[in-house]
């Protein structure tokens, strides 16, 4: 059986340190319940999550760790802030590249008296314009600018440098979804003033599947979304006024926690600007070698510089159900197709209803498994044109 190629790096990263492995494995055979009990195996799980508060925290330079909400995913991060931010009457500036994780929430927070605007992205880029954003929030009172870092379908970079500082200028906050750049690219939340910040530990960040988390900055305070137990404060049937636990209730995934933790330490040991190189040049590889293929049609950024780790195409008059399914059974190779859960992001660039092939490699993604990548789909648009008798 041929070798098996995963490039759909952009929903799960695979394989993770061999760290993350064994940490996840240790953390469940110990067996404990971080914050539910004095002995010492509680308090070493309790101790665990702290670590991976404090790693977080250095490797997004955020201050304060216990601004940092562990989730299960970046969904619910996201669903925290804006549940806990908005109320009938506040309004968002967004923009029309959102995952559904984004869209959905919004869309029922319409039904409660939020108004929504989405600032269009470039067609041909799917790149939103900052001054565009800035003008859509100045000319109503706005609570919140919400922006995608990096499109999850065609990998487009959205100008968010300076979004942040002007934001706060304007008495706006500022929520940066980093669901495709956290543990891609180096991300200062200081720097970027970035009043919420969600994102998932299992793609990027190369930790397990059912973390994630959502920092909020010092001084904002959110409604919380679920209640339960913390684990302190018992006494009372309301939950607590400081962060974490004020947003943090139910017994967390420590198994997946301590695979998170290990794979920061990956991160900082490799380095960020070492992932971002390696990855660039993967992606690089890939565009350079889709574009001398016949009838391949990329979306996205023409500048490399502007784009994250996804690559969206098409073959012309083929379905892109049928391509990624032709990868699979006769390759071997694993992509995305279809809308990959951002039907906006389609309809901004045009591939709505049918969507794109997705391929996204990782850091352990190789050289040759891309050039099998590509000699693949190049052997799958010859037999098509092959078969149309062209």
């Amino acid at each position: 059986m041929k070798k098996h190629i995963y490039l759909d790096n952009a929903a799960t990263s695979h394989p993770k340190p061999e760290a993350v492995y064994r940490a996840v494995d240790a953390a469940l055979r110990t067996g404990a319940s971080p914050g539910r009990g004095g002995y010492q195996q509680a308090i070493s799980a309790e101790r665990l999550v702290f670590e991976t508060r404090e790693s977080l925290a250095e490797f997004f330079n955020a201050g304060d760790s216990e601004r940092f909400i562990f989730t299960p995913n970046a969904t619910a991060a996201i669903n925290q802030a804006l549940f806990g931010t908005l109320t009938a009457g506040d309004r968002v500036v967004t923009t029309s590249i959102e995952h559904n994780a984004v869209t959905r929430p919004l869309r029922a927070l319409q039904d409660r008296g939020v108004t929504v605007v989405k600032v269009a992205a470039d067609p041909t880029s799917g790149i939103v314009s900052a001054g565009a954003l800035k003008q859509a929030c100045q000319q109503q009172p706005t609570r919140l600018l919400l922006v995608n870092h990096c499109s999850n379908v065609f990998g487009a970079l959205q100008p968010v440098e300076n979004l942040g500082r002007w934001c706060r200028k304007q008495n706006i906050l500022f929520m940066l979804d980093g669901s495709q750049t956290a543990g891609y690219l180096p991300i200062d939340l200081q720097a970027l003033a970035v009043d919420l910040f969600a994102a998932p530990g299992h793609k990027g960040l190369l930790g397990p599947q059912g973390t994630g988390f959502l920092y909020v900055r010092p001084g904002l305070q959110l409604t919380p979304l679920i209640y339960g137990g913390t684990g302190a404060n018992s006494h009372s049937d309301l939950p607590p006024e400081e962060l974490p636990e004020r947003l943090e209730c139910g017994t967390l995934n420590a198994p997946g926690l301590a695979g998170l933790h290990a794979a920061i330490i990956f991160l900082q040991k490799t380095g960020i600007e070492n992932i971002c190189r390696r990855e660039s040049g993967l992606i690089d590889k890939i565009l350079q070698g889709l574009a001398a293929i016949d009838g391949v049609q990329v979306y996205g950024p023409a500048d490399l510089h502007l784009r994250g780790g996804a690559i969206s195409f098409n073959l012309t008059g083929q379905d892109p159900a049928e391509v990624g399914f032709t990868l699979d059974q006769q390759f071997n190779i694993s992509v995305r197709v279809g809308l990959q859960c951002a039907p906006d992001a389609h309809k901004a660039i045009g591939t709505y209803p049918i969507g794109t092939v997705r391929v996204s490699p990782g850091y352990f993604t190789t050289e040759a498994e891309i050039e099998a990548f590509l000699a693949a789909v190049r052997q799958i648009a010859q037999n098509d044109r092959r078969d149309s008798g062209v």
